[in-house]
C-alpha cells in the first residue's frame, strides 16, 4: 500500500509541477522550457540525491558553454565542416571527460555531455548571433529541472509521503 501511495503522490507532483513551468517559461523569456524535463531525469537517475543537484549543476553548464565553443568554432574554421565537426566534437569531448574527472564530487561528466548535447541540438537551429541569449536560456531551464522539477518536486514528494504515514 506505502508504494501505491507514493507512486500517486509522485504522479500528481509530475501532473502539476512540469506542466507549471511549461506555461511559466515562456513568461520569463524561457522558450527552452522543455530542456528542464530532460535535465530533471539527469536528477533522478542520480537517485533523488540532493548531494549530486550541483555537480549535476555545473556539469550541465559547462556543456552548455562548450555547445556555444563547438558552434563557434565549427563556424569559423577554413577545413571541410565534416573534419571540422568531427575534431571539434572529439577534442571537446575528450578534454571534458579529462576535466570532469580531476573534479568528480564537483562536476558530473554525465551532465556536461548532456548539456553539451542539449545546447548543441538547440543552437544549431538558431542563428549564431543569438547563440549567447539562447545559451542563458537554455541554462536557466537546464537548472529549473534540477533544482525546480526534480529537487523541489522530490522535497515535496517525500514530505507529502512522511506526512501521510503519521
Amino acid at each position: 500500500m506505502i508504494k501505491k501511495k507514493e507512486t500517486i503522490t509522485l504522479a500528481m507532483l509530475i501532473a502539476l509541477l512540469p506542466p507549471l513551468w511549461a506555461v511559466l517559461a515562456p513568461y520569463l523569456g524561457i522558450k527552452v522550457g522543455a530542456v528542464s524535463l530532460i535535465c530533471a531525469s539527469l536528477y533522478v537517475l542520480s537517485g533523488n540525491q540532493l548531494k549530486e543537484a550541483v555537480p549535476l549543476s555545473i556539469g550541465l553548464i559547462f556543456g552548455d558553454i562548450w555547445s556555444v565553443i563547438a558552434l563557434n568554432i565549427i563556424a569559423i574554421s577554413p577545413w571541410d565542416s565534416n573534419i571540422t565537426t568531427f575534431l571539434t566534437l572529439a577534442i571537446l569531448g575528450g578534454i571534458a571527460v579529462i576535466i570532469s574527472s580531476f573534479f568528480p564530487q564537483k562536476v558530473s561528466c554525465a551532465s556536461w555531455l548532456c548539456g553539451w548535447a542539449i545546447g548543441l541540438t538547440v543552437l544549431s537551429f538558431i542563428s549564431s548571433s543569438n547563440y549567447i541569449q539562447y545559451a542563458f536560456q537554455i541554462a536557466l531551464a537546464m537548472l529549473s529541472g534540477i533544482w525546480y522539477v526534480g529537487v523541489i518536486l522530490d522535497i515535496i514528494h517525500k514530505r507529502i509521503n512522511t506526512f501521510s504515514k503519521k
